[in-house]
């Protein structure tokens, strides 16, 4: 319903920030890390948001940049995982951690999050992990063009980057460069910093 949300920072809370927009003050929650790097109170701010709707609740949700927000979204696809348990997540691990710790399997990563557990995690990255081995994100990396990435951790960390939002061709050519020795982790890092 919203993509984004522009206006001034009109107050941060624990869990959450209202932003004004259009004078209207809409409460949006939000991950430890993006209440860290949101300004002051009448500061400017841009929030990519995402409106969950159960039932009885009806609670906005965001994030100051897509990665983050797209991760959100595909930590909600997980059964068990609802939008307090994926947000502890990323207010405890950023995205690309978060997708390093799936491709590496590092479930310790995971149960840093308040209220996750070992099962909760290893569901995690049982179920995302095969999101990132799916035959369409595979066949989107590497379809379309003669480039094919050899080592299995460049093929990974591509993945990687193709479920965090990013285009299979801006993925590949971020990874291109890696050395095919590194983990999984440091060629996304490497990846993520070409992307910025």
């Amino acid at each position: 319903m919203y993509y984004y949300i522009k206006g001034k920072i009109a107050h941060k809370g624990e869990n959450f920030a209202v932003i004004e927009a259009m004078g209207v003050g809409y409460k949006i929650y939000t991950s430890l890390s993006a209440l860290q790097s949101l300004g002051a109170s009448g500061e400017d701010a841009v929030m990519y948001t995402h409106l969950y709707v159960r039932e009885d609740i009806q609670d906005l949700y965001g994030f100051p940049t897509l990665e983050e927000k797209n991760m959100f979204m595909t930590l909600l696809s997980v059964s068990g995982v609802g939008p307090k348990a994926a947000l502890a997540i990323l207010s405890a691990v950023s995205p690309s951690g978060l997708a390093a710790a799936i491709v590496t399997n590092n479930a310790k990563a995971i149960t840093k999050a308040q209220g996750v557990g070992p099962k909760l995690a290893q569901r995690i990255i049982l179920e995302l992990k095969d999101k990132l081995k799916s035959e369409d994100i595979q066949e989107m990396v590497t379809g379309g063009d003669d480039e094919i990435i050899a080592s299995d951790n460049l093929s990974e960390a591509v993945s990687a980057l193709v479920v965090l939002g990013y285009a299979p061709n801006d993925a590949k050519k971020a990874v291109s460069s890696a050395d095919a020795s590194m983990s999984v982790e440091e060629i996304i890092k490497t990846a993520l910093a070409k992307l910025f």
